[in-house]
């Protein structure tokens, strides 16, 4: 749970910082924190399927947590 909310975290952090250093534009945020989720979950736990799908949401709940918090503030 607390390496789920951590990974949240940092996924967060990473997808920021590729945005603001490539200026990719901010509707490709979703894709480039899936792919990186799957990788990064890959990369701590091995290759099978609940990865993958561990990464996937990983990625999702990271994209949607960041929009939450932005629509709210900036509202």
């Amino acid at each position: 749970m607390i390496t789920s909310t951590i990974s949240v975290a940092i996924l967060i952090g990473i997808c920021e910082a590729i945005k603001r250093a490539t200026g990719l534009k901010t509707k490709y945020i979703p894709t480039v924190a899936i792919i990186l989720g799957i990788i990064y979950s890959l990369s701590l736990n091995g290759v099978n399927a609940i990865n993958i799908w561990e990464g996937v949401v990983t990625g999702l709940v990271s994209v949607g947590l960041f929009s939450g918090v932005r629509s709210t503030i900036f509202s």
